[in-house]
């Protein structure tokens, strides 16, 4: 029988009951005193539902600088790790595991675009791998960011390697199962990694394999610290950039990326499709209207973006981009396929995958592993919806799907800082329908499997 969601699966020894797993987000938990209680009310539920893997997303690798949005949970110091220790006891609770995401945001930083903390943090500057592209110093021009940057000298490249490394100790100290880095999206491995970011003419550029340099270092400061430990990366592609946008990294390029993650010693890929911008190409869908005329956030939005003008134009940018950029159903799986045909590495796959049938045809075809990332927003259990779902021979007797409408009103407003929830009456209404008919619960012997 081929594989479907509820096989399980391994991941460099770690043993997972099923194969779907919460895709990293951006959790916006902060580091107050509540963080931790924050952290636990998002996540555990998905552990509770079933959830095999969970990724916690974003967490910067430095105290300050590099985040890419405001309220992230950093992991730079140690008494971070006693702090999260009561998250992931919470999830290991469940039978579930969850991996730490690390990330610099480089120019893609909260010092770029947002102009209340750039305000509070007059002397951060962004770490760039090289000078920023034409395109990008125009818009600064334009006012819409702002460049006080500091292109890395080659021993900045390696201290910046070395506090991932750093992070992912803490990690293995807070009782995390395994590393993830955010490859793509834009944050600094993919600036290295990309021919549009990366001029450098030392080590870490120049070459295919020279602009990898970076994501073999950091692995190799990572593995030093977390031994066996699974260590996971995204493999970014920038097919979805503006035709105009030279040079870019093309899907072979990916391919070949993979493999060379491969060689590095990594444990799994998960590939990922978007931009050299930070886009709606990142989530795909409807432009978020609802999110944009919300006036609770209209003041934090004129802050953010440096007034109420430039914020309607980046709304409406953000409508042109919404039709460039329309939902696609699982958009990563036909890079996913070619990686996994050319690599043995557990393959992942997450990006638009929202029903069960897609699920089970997506596992063991084009990956291994299947994640599901903002449908979580309006259903934190959701997989007590998807998983243990009757089949009549491989194909399930009923195809449940997340009731997400993939409209993205939950994420524009994590500009402003507010937390990544569902604010679509429609959505949460089918969400609360299913609540009462007990789709969301399972059944004790469920519970103890897991």
């Amino acid at each position: 029988m081929p594989p479907d969601l509820d096989t399980p699966a391994e991941i460099a020894g770690l043993d997972l009951p099923n194969r779907l797993y919460r895709a990293p987000l951006l959790e916006c938990a902060g580091d107050g005193p509540d963080a931790i209680d924050r952290l636990v009310d998002e996540l555990e539920p998905a552990a509770a539902a079933g959830a095999g893997l969970i990724f916690q997303g974003a967490m910067p690798v430095r105290r300050e600088g590099g985040r890419v949005a405001p309220n992230m949970t950093h992991l730079a110091s140690p008494d971070r790790a006693d702090d999260l220790r009561r998250l992931t006891d919470a999830i290991h609770d469940h039978g579930a595991r969850i991996v730490a995401q690390l990330d610099h945001g480089g120019v893609r930083s909260l010092e770029t675009w947002h102009r209340p903390y750039r305000a509070a943090n007059p002397d951060l500057r962004q770490l760039a791998v090289s000078k920023p592209p034409r395109l990008l110093r125009l818009a600064a021009r334009a006012g819409f960011l702002d460049y006080d940057f500091d292109v890395l000298s080659t021993a900045d490249v390696y201290d910046l390697a070395a506090d991932f490394g750093r992070a992912a100790g803490h990690a293995v100290a807070a009782g995390y199962d395994g590393i993830h880095l955010a490859g793509a999206n834009m944050g600094i491995i993919q600036q290295f990694c990309s021919p549009y970011y990366n001029r450098r003419s030392d080590e870490f550029g120049g070459s295919f394999g020279a602009r990898l340099r970076f994501l073999e270092l950091v692995h190799e400061e990572i593995r030093e610290r977390v031994g066996d430990l699974p260590v996971l990366t995204k493999i970014p592609v920038e097919t979805a950039a503006p035709p105009f946008v030279r040079p870019r990294l093309s899907a072979a390029d990916g391919v070949r990326l993979a493999e060379h993650a491969e060689r590095i010693g990594f444990d799994a890929v998960v590939p990922v499709r978007g931009s050299t911008f930070w886009d709606l190409s990142l989530v795909r869908g409807q432009h978020p209207e609802q999110a944009w005329g919300d006036d609770r956030f209209q003041d934090d939005y004129a802050a953010v973006f440096g007034g109420r003008a430039r914020a309607r134009l980046v709304a409406a940018a953000n409508r042109l981009q919404a039709h460039y950029y329309d939902f696609e159903p699982a958009w990563n799986a036909d890079l996913c396929r070619q990686v996994r045909e050319t690599t043995s590495l557990p393959v992942l796959c997450e990006g638009g995958i929202r029903g069960r049938a897609e699920m089970d045809a997506l596992v063991g075809s084009a990956c291994d592993l299947v994640g599901v990332g903002r449908p979580f927003y309006a259903e934190p259990r959701l997989p007590a919806r998807l998983l243990d779902v009757e089949t009549n021979g491989t194909t399930p007797t009923e195809d449940p799907h997340a009731v997400c409408e993939n409209c993205n009103n939950c994420a524009v407003p994590q500009a402003t800082g507010a937390r990544g929830v569902c604010r679509t009456p429609s959505v949460l209404e089918a969400a609360v329908e299913l609540r009462r008919a007990g789709a969301y619960e399972r059944s004790p012997s469920d519970e103890r499997d897991g």
